[in-house]
């Protein structure tokens, strides 16, 4: 009777083995077709100007949102600079649906490396308890305008 049993089993094998195949390929299929990620510019009242801009400042493609660099164009120290950047980063995130925690690169370009330590006191925790990735370097010659930094941003949405 045990052998009976077995090889009936065994028969049903290769039936059970195509089944489960034609499952897993129908399962590993889409159920939507995915549309295609497009690049959208974000101008900051809404329309595009009238003469091409040289760069962007905040174009999101697909759930990737990248915002060029920002610099502070007043007199102040390099803590007043960063706190002005990082806000002005986080209000051009938040308005595409991003936050700061969904950060995952960031640059940051000192006018001088000597303000190192400084601008560090005021980006730490900025974009919460697990930041992204981030290259620091001194700029040769300078940020252009004054600004003693300059940070421009990789995020998800």
């Amino acid at each position: 009777m045990a052998n009976t049993k077995r090889r009936a089993f065994l028969a049903k094998g290769p039936a059970m083995a195509a089944a489960a195949a034609a499952a897993a390929t129908a399962a590993a299929q889409p159920v939507a077709a995915q549309e295609a990620p497009v690049k959208k510019v974000h101008y900051r009242d809404g329309r595009r100007p009238e003469r091409p801009p040289l760069f962007s400042g905040t174009v999101t493609y697909g759930n990737l949102v990248f915002i060029s660099g920002i610099g502070a164009h007043f007199p102040g120290d390099i803590k007043a600079h960063t706190d002005h950047v990082l806000k002005q980063i986080q209000q051009r995130l938040e308005a595409v649906g991003s936050s700061m925690e969904k950060v995952l690169k960031v640059n940051v370009y000192l006018n001088d490396l000597k303000d190192y330590d400084a601008m560090n006191e005021v980006f730490r925790g900025r974009f919460g308890p697990e930041p992204g990735v981030r290259t620091t370097i001194a700029a040769a010659g300078g940020i252009p305008g004054n600004s003693l930094v300059e940070i421009d941003v990789i995020a998800c949405i």
